[in-house]
């Protein structure tokens, strides 16, 4: 690998924040009627999405953050004191949010599943039937003494 590609994923990473900084962010008019959740969004949304871009490097997964976020401030938005408590809660629930995403990828890489035993075939399955069928045999063979004493050891 000659690194290029990593590269190319900060760039990209890179060139899509600068695209989300393109747009303005409105100024709220000092005295203006109360705020609704739906300004929040507008106003913060890219914000926060960058935010979780930097954190979880992947925009897909970012943007599904930042939207549980903003569900979680709806959930609780009677119980909010003013705007900055509003975008702090967001910003916590970002950073929260992100870290369970890299948790469970992390715990994703990290899992092995367990051994599974190879299923037999049906010409194994011929074989042990015929391998069994050599030791029942060669048991029938022996005197009875030594038998029952094969027999007790192994199969008892």
């Amino acid at each position: 690998m000659d690194g290029t590609w990593g590269g190319n994923a900060v760039e990209q990473t890179l060139s899509r924040l600068r695209a989300l900084d393109a747009y303005p962010t409105p100024v709220p008019e000092p005295g203006g009627a109360p705020r609704t959740l739906a300004d929040l969004y507008r106003e913060h949304r890219t914000r926060m999405v960058r935010l979780a871009v930097l954190l979880v490097d992947d925009p897909n997964t970012a943007e599904d953050v930042v939207q549980e976020a903003f569900t979680g401030l709806h959930r609780h938005w009677a119980e909010l004191r003013d705007e900055a408590a509003a975008i702090g809660y967001l910003r916590t629930a970002v950073v929260n949010g992100s870290r369970s995403v890299l948790r469970r990828r992390r715990t994703a890489r990290e899992y092995v599943p367990p051994h599974q035993v190879n299923a037999r075939s049906a010409e194994s399955l011929v074989m042990l039937s015929a391998e069994h069928q050599a030791v029942v045999d060669a048991l029938a063979a022996l005197p009875p003494r030594q038998r029952e004493v094969l027999v007790l050891r192994y199969y008892g």
